[in-house]
């Protein structure tokens, strides 16, 4: 079941109000759920406590760690720009700057939805060779998707304004 979803917002949120207003805020599908789990993170340079915020909206009945909350500033710092490269137009040779609206692809493989209530989602980095996964968790009491773990932040290749080899 390969399957491809794109979503366009005019603008990333930066705080839960804005993220509650989008129409994805759903969570009724898992797509949805990875596109604004990337979405939220590109506030983090501007607004950590506001991002992980977002974060513990997203993750429902579960609360970001404090684990979660330094591992996610541990694989941002200094690179803020990783969450942006999961955008269109965004690459290495513009520092990651996305084109607005801000356009992202989610995508599923055979191996998405083996386990019952569970989702594995794809996000695609224009500084990575392969596309990297979000786990997601279903709700059965109200069909929503929460985020579970997200692992699309490991290293990618740094801007070229950053590249002394470039």
């Amino acid at each position: 079941m390969n399957e491809s979803q794109t979503f366009i917002f005019e603008k990333l949120p930066e705080n839960l109000d804005e993220l509650k207003a989008l129409p994805e805020a759903t969570l009724d599908s898992p797509y949805k759920t990875a596109a604004l789990a990337v979405a939220i993170f590109c506030a983090y340079g501007k607004n950590p406590d506001a991002t992980i915020e977002m974060l513990d909206w997203l993750m429902g009945p579960e609360e970001v760690s404090t684990y979660k909350k330094q591992f996610f500033k541990d694989r941002l710092s200094g690179k803020l720009y990783k969450p942006f490269s999961f955008f269109a137009g965004a690459n290495p040779e513009n520092g990651y700057t996305p084109t607005a609206p801000y356009t992202i692809t989610v995508t599923s493989n055979d191996y998405s939805f083996v386990d019952e209530n569970w989702a594995t989602m794809y996000v695609k980095s224009s500084g990575a060779d392969s596309e990297r996964p979000i786990k997601l968790r279903k709700k059965p009491s109200t069909g929503q998707y929460f985020v579970n773990d997200i692992q699309c932040f490991s290293d990618i290749k740094i801007p070229a304004a950053e590249d002394p080899w470039a």
